[in-house]
Order: structure tokens, then C-alpha cells, then sequence
């Protein structure tokens, strides 16, 4: 049987944690691995703490631009403790809607360069968060290596879209592809090989999910509305996630 593959999704949020027992058994159940990113430090000791727990859980652990103003020195001596252990580094990146002052910018760019530098060091896949930022991320990254990088939540132009499948990016959907006709376009005119599936939870999704907690038995939905989307079988739509996911993990 295949696996699916939750790529972004934040398993070690509080949100989940009085319920931690029962989703890691409605994974395993499921047949569902999942890509745990963190927030910052504290966050990326409860993603490993976590990821003991379950081989089904991948830990990423790194700084969100909201909290770039944190210690960096102690999350990469982190990375360098953990290097074996961690499958990748995130979520990383850039966004604007955090900068309150000039330095702000300026220290999001410094940590996610930093740690652009680790993932590449220890050849890590990256989760990149992107919002508003897509044009300075792409300019960033033809300085780095793009073979095993993630635009999560791609929420880009057609054109952006087709430069980011020039530069090798992975670009993942989530529920919000079920009920939003953009996704749905972008979805189509997305290089099969380079799409991967997320929930990104805990965030809420409205329409038909009536504004609940992101949850990881979504995913299952998303590859259906995918495989509808691209007229493939459910079982066609998995087998091509999956072997998307393990090219983006390097396994």
C-alpha cells in the first residue's frame, strides 16, 4: 500500500497536543507520514521531542519570519546537534506582514539565509514560507540549491508559478484547493512532478471544512480533489504524491 505524505503541517502546536495519542494511531491506521515544521526553538525541541514518538512523524525544525527577532545561534547549534535525526529545515522564510521596523526585515533575511546554508550543509529539504515575498524568495534562492525546496501554500501568480517550475521548486496545495477556483488553476498548470499535498494545521479552513483545525486525516480529501483535477484515479493521484514526496525528502 502507499503512503501519504502530509508535507507542512505543524503536528507539535499545543493545538494538538491533548489529542497527540490518537492522531499518531489515525496515522498509522491511515498509512500517513507526516512533515512536522516548527516555529522557532522552543517549537523545534517539541517537533524532535515529538518525532520520538512516531517514525510516521518527519521533524523540520527552524524559524518562521514572525519570529526571526529570536536567538538563531541556539536553533542552529540545534540543527547541528540533530542533523541525523531532523529531515529537514522549517519553516523558513520571508514575509512582510511581520516587519514593524526597517531591522525586521533585515533579520529575516539574515536567519533565512542562515539557515538556507545549514540545509544545504547537511543536504536538508527546506519548507519555505513565502506570503507576499515570492519574488525576493526566488532572488535569494539562485544562490542556493532549489532540487529539494518547498513554496508551501503556494499562493503565487500564473508567472510566478511557471518560474518557480523553472527553478526546480516542489509547490504544495492544502484544503483550500477544495473549494477555491484559483488553487484549482494553479493546481492544473503545475508540473506533475513537483506537486506535493499539505493541511498546514492547525490553521482553520472554512466553506465545507465549516472553520475547523486543520487535521491530518484531510489529506485523503485533497489527493481526491487533485486527482480530479488532473483526471487521474485516487490510486494514480497517490502513487504520484508519493513518489513527489520521497523525491523531495531525498529517499
Amino acid at each position: 500500500m502507499s503512503w501519504y505524505v502530509d508535507s507542512h503541517i505543524h503536528l507539535s502546536d499545543p493545538a494538538y497536543a491533548s489529542d497527540m495519542e490518537f492522531i499518531l494511531n489515525q496515522m498509522q491506521f491511515l498509512k500517513l507520514k507526516a512533515c512536522c515544521v516548527s516555529m522557532n526553538y522552543k517549537n523545534s525541541l517539541q517537533t524532535l521531542e515529538l518525532a520520538e514518538k512516531s517514525d510516521l512523524v518527519l521533524p523540520f525544525i527552524g524559524i518562521h519570519p514572525e519570529y526571526a527577532n529570536q536567538d538563531i545561534e541556539k536553533t542552529s547549534k540545534l540543527i547541528e546537534d540533530n542533523h541525523i535525526q531532523i529531515s529537514g529545515i522549517g519553516e523558513i522564510g520571508l514575509d512582510p506582514t511581520y516587519v514593524n521596523e526597517e531591522n525586521d526585515n533585515k533579520k529575516q533575511h539574515e536567519v533565512f539565509k542562515t539557515l538556507l546554508s545549514y540545509a544545504e550543509k547537511f543536504n536538508k529539504p527546506v519548507s519555505i514560507h513565502s506570503r507576499k515575498s515570492l519574488d525576493e524568495i526566488f532572488q535569494i534562492m539562485t544562490s542556493y540549491n532549489t532540487k529539494h525546496a518547498l513554496l508551501h501554500w503556494f499562493d503565487g501568480s500564473k508567472k510566478q508559478l511557471a518560474k518557480a517550475m523553472d527553478m526546480g521548486f516542489f509547490v504544495s496545495y492544502g484544503p483550500v484547493m477544495i473549494y477555491a477556483n484559483d488553487k484549482q488553476t494553479l493546481l492544473s498548470k503545475t508540473d506533475e512532478s513537483r506537486i506535493l499535498v499539505e493541511t498546514d494545521g492547525p490553521v482553520r479552513f472554512s466553506r465545507c471544512f465549516e472553520m475547523k483545525s486543520g487535521q491530518i486525516s484531510f489529506i485523503p480529501s485533497v489527493i481526491f480533489c487533485a486527482s480530479k483535477i488532473l483526471g487521474k484515479s485516487f490510486d494514480e493521484m497517490t502513487l504520484l504524491l508519493e513518489k513527489n514526496s520521497n523525491s523531495y525528502l531525498g529517499i
